[in-house]
């Protein structure tokens, strides 16, 4: 066992296995976050603070935005897609904190996330219409389209990993450039552009993964009402 210097971005070596600074950083961030709702959870009140009032109001907007996309299963997605929300958009931001970067800079963190979408869209439509039933939709309408089907799971997957990778670690370059050239003469605006691209990331990353899953839920429901029509 050997400790690395943070900077390289290796905390922990013990033989073979590498504990990074992104998995420690996403581990800090998940256990803030399960922390923060339990304390939540345990002060709610009908007379509501302004802390309960601003996650009530989170709350209310992402499930607005939820059932714009899938109306009748909101309440079903609601907690994983709330969580994906929360998570990306703390993850994004936590990189302006000084010698702190953000776990979705790295791509093995974006890649584990877009497996969990992955994973969410067969779970739910499993869930939603039954194992055989769900299944049966990589056979429609030929079963020749059954490697068209796969190809399209998997590539979708690798390009939601990449995206929110590949932006995020852009901006932090582009930061970094900025930084280097003009120093710290424009610490505001570089600030307010993390900040925004964070935003704009994270609700892009959700929405993607939102679609994915009201595929997965509605693949048999647009089925059968093309065959009635």
């Amino acid at each position: 066992m050997k400790n690395i210097d943070i900077g390289t971005g290796t905390v922990l070596q013990i033989g073979p296995f590498v504990v990074t600074q992104s998995a420690v950083t996403t581990g800090v961030i998940l256990l803030v976050l399960a922390l923060a709702a339990w304390v939540t959870a345990r002060r709610l009140s009908l007379d509501p603070s302004l802390p309960q009032v601003v996650i009530e109001g989170v709350m209310e907007a992402i499930d607005d935005a939820i059932r714009t996309v899938l109306p009748e299963h909101s309440r079903q997605v609601l907690p994983f897609i709330a969580t994906l929300w929360i998570f990306i958009v703390i993850s994004n931001l936590i990189g302006i904190i000084p010698r702190v970067d953000s776990p979705t800079g790295d791509l093995s963190v974006t890649a584990a996330l877009a497996v969990l979408v992955f994973l969410s869209v067969h779970w739910f439509g499993i869930r939603t219409q039954g194992f055989g039933t769900y299944l049966r939709h990589y056979l429609t309408p030929s079963p020749l389209l059954l490697p068209f089907h796969i190809i399209s799971e998997i590539t979708r997957t690798l390009t939601l990993a990449v995206r929110l990778f590949g932006n995020m670690m852009s901006l932090e370059l582009a930061a970094l450039l900025v930084l280097l050239v003009a120093g710290f003469l424009a610490p505001v605006p570089l600030l307010m552009l993390h900040i925004l691209e964070a935003l704009i990331q994270a609700y892009i990353f959700g929405m993607l993964a939102l679609i994915y899953i009201a595929g997965g839920i509605q693949t048999q429901q647009a089925r059968q009402q093309k065959e009635r029509g």
